[in-house]
């Protein structure tokens, strides 16, 4: 799972011309650490097709700011540096299984 951080955004997420799906989180968010299973749950599963990465809120405005994130959690599924997929909130994982599937 990647280390997501405004100063590797671009290399690791926008400049991959495989899926990226962002976790944008923060550690005081309670439905952010449910997720977190998820997400590395979702990082072995679609390992063929998907990269995942975490991006902490509070530390990298820059990044949270450009993709306009208004709540916590959000998960933004990049494919060749162009947002392709957008949810906002916690899922349970029939609904990540659902939200990958569409976009993958």
């Amino acid at each position: 799972m990647l280390e997501l951080n405004d100063d590797n955004f671009a290399a690791e997420v926008l400049a991959r011309s495989s899926a990226v799906l962002v976790d944008v989180w923060a550690s005081w968010c309670g439905p952010c650490r449910l997720m977190a299973p998820l997400m590395t749950w979702a990082a072995g599963t679609y390992a063929d097709r998907l990269t995942v990465g975490k991006l902490e809120a509070d530390g990298n405005p820059g990044s949270r700011d450009a993709y306009r994130v208004q709540g916590l959690p959000t998960l933004i599924l990049f494919r060749d540096g162009v947002e392709i997929g957008r949810h906002e909130g916690a899922l349970a994982k029939p609904q990540l299984q659902a939200f990958l599937d569409a976009h993958l």
